[in-house]
């Protein structure tokens, strides 16, 4: 076994740090041989199968292209959930977990009514429907192939989510989202990547991820924001929160967006890195 994982090693040098690969051929493992990694290190070699060499062989094929590993294997965990992930959704993000969490320790009552706006794999909203099994949960996305495996993520984790296919900057969305009662909660991962940003990111990202749920021109970077504000303040019950994950770069503009408009107790919030990636405002009575 020692010597596949050797050559494994040498196909990916160059491409991963030390500490990345280590990862990835854990991962890879357990994949192709559908046993956990403690067995895999008593594995011999002699037993693995012709499709067990030929899966491995497919995933490190397209590790070297570059694919995020989440895509190869069809699959991510987040927030100690596993999630099915296609090249349609985002690949969840630990900063997204740091939302969740923020969310979930400030909000406790199991009987929230709670709107995910532009949910793609239904990352926040499942896990919302799952550690506050009372909450009756909506989400919304423009994309039907997200909406697609949104859905299958709620049958996977065995949670109740309502979804609607809404394009949020539409005039439309306001009537759409109305037709649900008001909500305690309403939380956003929307794109804020600026478009002058893409020259520092990383190549899988930008060949593999969709970009219509990252980018946003460098003219007009707080649209989402600006819409999903308005509807806070319209579909928000009296001291009903708006959470939302942000560019580090736009964090002063957003405190003077939300303030502009009425919110009150506007926080931002740091990630694990030190960087301000969430923000909360709170509905005046």
């Amino acid at each position: 076994m020692q010597q596949f994982i050797n050559n494994i090693r040498r196909e990916l040098q160059g491409l991963y740090s030390h500490s990345e690969l280590s990862a990835l051929i854990r991962i890879i493992l357990e994949e192709a041989l559908n046993i956990d990694y403690i067995r895999i290190n008593h594995y011999k070699i002699n037993n693995l199968s012709l499709s067990e060499v030929s899966k491995v062989e497919d995933i490190v094929s397209r590790l070297k292209k570059n694919e995020p590993i989440q895509y190869v294997i069809g699959k991510t965990e987040f927030f100690g959930l596993n999630f099915k992930v296609t090249p349609d959704v985002l690949i969840p993000r630990p900063e997204t977990e740091e939302l969740v969490d923020w969310i979930l320790s400030e909000n406790t009552d199991e009987n929230y009514n709670i709107l995910d706006i532009g949910t793609g794999s239904g990352c926040i909203a499942v896990t919302l429907a799952k550690k506050l099994p009372g909450a009756e949960v909506h989400a919304c996305d423009i994309s039907k192939d997200a909406l697609n495996i949104a859905i299958e993520n709620a049958r996977l984790n065995d949670v109740i989510v309502n979804f609607l296919q809404l394009d949020v900057l539409s005039v439309k969305a306001k009537q759409l989202i109305s037709q649900w009662n008001k909500f305690d909660l309403i939380v956003s991962n929307p794109p804020y990547v600026m478009e002058s940003e893409k020259k520092s990111m990383d190549a899988n990202v930008l060949r593999f991820e969709p970009h219509k749920a990252l980018f946003v021109t460098n003219e007009n970077p707080l649209v989402f924001y600006d819409v999903i504000a308005d509807l806070a303040l319209n579909m928000l019950k009296d001291r009903g929160r708006l959470y939302c994950e942000i560019n580090r770069a736009l964090g002063e503009e957003l405190i003077l967006l939300l303030e502009n408009k009425g919110f009150e107790d506007v926080e931002l919030r740091k990630d694990i890195s030190g960087n301000f990636r969430m923000i909360k405002g709170v509905k005046n009575r």
